[in-house]
């Protein structure tokens, strides 16, 4: 799907400690489907993205603008800079690796000490659920997505368990919020950008999948 004719392109960051499948999930929803994805891709150096054009149910075209960061620590400074230019972010931890569980209230942190709680829509994601090995549980990653006011969704890669459902959920939520006026499009901020004018779609209805990943 070609980015020719999206009304606006908004900046989605994946978020989360090494080797929690960041990239395999995002390059999964890039590819589609039917598309071929690395099992085990090389680890992230500092930031790299990719984009992908989406239209939204009221119509809307919007192309995202998807950047994969490194979650080792050594390029933290790095992608911290990205932060302020981000105006959704997707918090990702492994199922089967509950350290990585327990930093996303610090990954959360890190994007509200950049820019307030104002412009970023937030979505927690628990990967790899098609994995036996759990060591989070569904109901407590739902009871800490509440806690920090976001929704949750379980995803894989590997099978493709909602993967675009996740990504969409996202960009349906800063339509919305663009929509309300809850998010305003600034000179110097790169979250939001107009591409083309376009006639105001009606507001969509807010629907999220929170429920486990029904592989």
């Amino acid at each position: 799907m070609e980015a020719a004719g999206c009304s606006y392109q908004f900046r989605i960051a994946l978020l989360g400690d090494a080797a929690v499948g960041k990239t395999s999930l995002l390059r999964r929803y890039v590819a589609g489907a039917r598309g071929a994805v690395e099992p085990e891709p090389e680890p992230t150096v500092g930031v790299e993205f990719y984009s992908r054009a989406l239209q939204l149910p009221a119509g809307l075209r919007v192309k995202l603008q998807l950047w994969d960061t490194a979650g080792h620590e050594r390029f933290r400074t790095i992608t911290r800079s990205f932060y302020r230019n981000m105006v959704g972010v997707l918090l990702v931890f492994d199922v089967t690796n509950r350290e990585s569980f327990e930093h996303i209230q610090a990954w959360h942190q890190e994007v509200l000490s950049s820019q307030g709680p104002d412009k970023v829509i937030f979505l927690l994601i628990g990967h790899k659920c098609d994995l036996s090995s759990r060591s989070v549980s569904t109901q407590e990653a739902e009871e800490l997505a509440a806690s920090l006011g976001m929704a949750f969704m379980e995803t894989s890669a590997k099978s493709n368990c909602n993967v675009d459902l996740a990504f969409d959920t996202v960009a349906r939520a800063i339509e919305q919020a663009l929509q309300q006026g809850d998010i305003n499009l600034e000179e110097d901020w790169a979250g939001v950008r107009l591409l083309h004018r376009a006639p105001n779609p009606r507001s969509p209805s807010r629907k999220q999948d929170s429920g486990p990943c029904q592989c």
